[in-house]
């Protein structure tokens, strides 16, 4: 089968084996229909975590054409998927901390998405596979797993009714993050440097998005809306200056949620948290209770997730990557 292989931090397009059930004897062999680029598959490579030989992907959009299971699915269900399983039996998914379960990190689809097919394990499929309803198009279910980390952020935040939120960065992660703030009925508001990008936000829901162009004239324009500060701020954003502005537009008190790395491994000063009773948290990925509501919120519409990606084909992924990096696309979907 043709997968794409990282060699050299590219991608080259080679023959490699297809995964069999003779050899996991349990669990189902799913035809990748297409895969979205997730900016973590990006940094992987940047910072030397991917390595060569490996086949990146997660956020699948598949057809199981091969299955031995106790599950309900069957040959030709089309699904999508998350692509680790928590034990929900250690320490970690005692309290709530399911993406920091040893379990969870050890677990994985094989090999990645940008394969012809690939192998989903049993405890896959009783966790956190789910089907895709037909009348979604292909590029719509594939926000299902980047919609799961947004929710996952959101319900770590553990916000109150009428909180004003702000998503910092507003690439296809800030967009999700306003559209999953708004599905669960907060306030979304929305900041970014680049105006194509905070008029698109506008579409998605976001009660008001500031150009940054100015960090104190956009601080004015925030006072506007909030006036003591922002409730709840996001960082969707991979860039230092962000955290600057997260703290120059939060009120005090406030809880601001990580939720992307930067370049430069830089963080809140001690004081700030402390005079100003700052709550800072991470937040990394999904559960799959996070799962289930992201295939319900893209079924029922409620948050909105066409109009964000371009299609390229598994040959042209080299250029997803570039064209990703230069901004001059919002998400790639890579279609086999």
């Amino acid at each position: 089968m043709r997968a794409a292989v990282l060699e050299n931090n590219k991608f080259v397009i080679k023959e490699v084996e297809k995964p069999s059930l003779d050899e996991y004897k349990t669990g189902a062999i799913v035809k990748v229909i297409g895969c979205g680029l997730c900016g973590s598959d990006i940094v992987k490579i940047n910072n030397g975590k991917a390595k060569d030989g490996d086949v990146l992907g997660h956020e699948v959009v598949g057809e199981i054409v091969e299955i031995n299971s106790e599950t309900n699915f069957e040959i030709g269900d089309k699904i999508v998927l998350g692509h680790h399983v928590p034990c929900f039996n250690c320490h970690y998914c005692w309290n709530g901390s399911y993406s920091m379960c040893r379990h969870f990190k050890s677990t994985n689809i094989i090999p990645g998405g940008f394969a012809e097919y690939i192998y989903v394990s049993e405890e896959h499929l009783s966790k956190t596979v789910f089907r895709v309803n037909l009348s979604l198009s292909d590029i719509e279910a594939s926000f299902f797993e980047p919609l799961g980390c947004c929710i996952r952020a959101i319900q770590r935040a553990d916000i109150n009714l009428h909180t004003k939120n702000l998503v910092i960065g507003l690439g296809s992660v800030g967009i999700l993050m306003g559209g999953a703030l708004k599905a669960f009925g907060y306030e979304a508001y929305g900041c970014d440097l680049k105006k194509e990008r905070v008029d698109l936000s506008l579409g998605y829901g976001f009660e008001k998005s500031f150009l940054l162009e100015d960090e104190n004239e956009v601080i004015k324009q925030m006072k506007e809306y909030a006036p003591i500060g922002f409730d709840t701020i996001f960082l969707t954003a991979g860039a230092t200056k962000a955290l600057n502005l997260a703290l120059k537009s939060a009120r005090d008190g406030a809880k601001i949620v990580v939720f992307s790395s930067i370049k430069d491994n830089y963080g809140f000063l001690n004081n700030h948290i402390y005079y100003r009773e700052l709550t800072v948290m991470g937040s990394y990925s999904p559960s799959p209770m996070d799962l289930e509501d992201s295939i319900k919120f893209i079924e029922q519409g409620k948050v909105k997730v066409s109009g964000l990606s371009k299609v390229y084909s598994l040959e042209n992924l080299n250029e997803a990557v570039s064209d990703t990096l230069s901004n001059k696309i919002m998400k790639a979907f890579i279609k086999l």
